[in-house]
């Protein structure tokens, strides 16, 4: 978990690859399962809609018997009980942690792709957007089972990390 732009997905992909457990990222899991994207979801049935099911797809997801790497979307963890049905699913959660600098240079390249920050104007406004919303979600991030700071770690790097503190051994 983590805000967007921290990696999450990238890593997610390196972790899968090195340690040969299926990944899922579950906005694209709920796109597929919706038959329709995040943007036309929330246009057309609202946030509430979305983070209702977002919390079926993530409960359907955790209740599986095989072992599975998964990339929640940014806020996920922030709605309903969310991040205490994470915690108390037994899973060994990780808040990818990064800086706001880094995450607005990350972002700043991507604007347009991410309909959340599309509007904003200027690097100024990115950086109080971000600054804004890692206050606000970090109570919910920092209930992650393990924080890595990841600003200056290649996703390959962090994965390796993730490798160690949940003594994973590559297959």
């Amino acid at each position: 978990m983590g805000y967007m732009g921290s990696g999450k997905s990238r890593v997610g992909k390196a972790l899968s690859q090195s340690i040969d457990i299926s990944y899922i990222d579950l906005d694209s899991y709920i796109e597929i399962q919706e038959k329709s994207s995040i943007k036309n979801i929330f246009s057309n049935k609202g946030e509430v809609y979305f983070r209702k099911k977002e919390r079926q797809y993530l409960e359907q997801l955790l209740s599986q018997k095989e072992p599975i790497i998964l990339a929640l979307g940014g806020g996920t963890p922030c709605y309903f009980d969310t991040m205490d049905f994470i915690v108390n699913s037994k899973v060994v959660s990780f808040y990818l942690k990064v800086s706001i600098k880094t995450l607005a240079s990350r972002l700043g390249t991507e604007k347009h792709q991410r309909p959340l920050i599309s509007h904003l104007e200027n690097e100024e406004d990115l950086h109080e957007f971000i600054g804004k919303h890692l206050f606000e979600r970090l109570p919910f991030y920092s209930k992650a089972s393990h924080i890595i700071n990841v600003d200056k770690l290649t996703p390959e790097a962090i994965s390796l990390k993730i490798e160690e503190l949940t003594q994973i051994n590559p297959v």
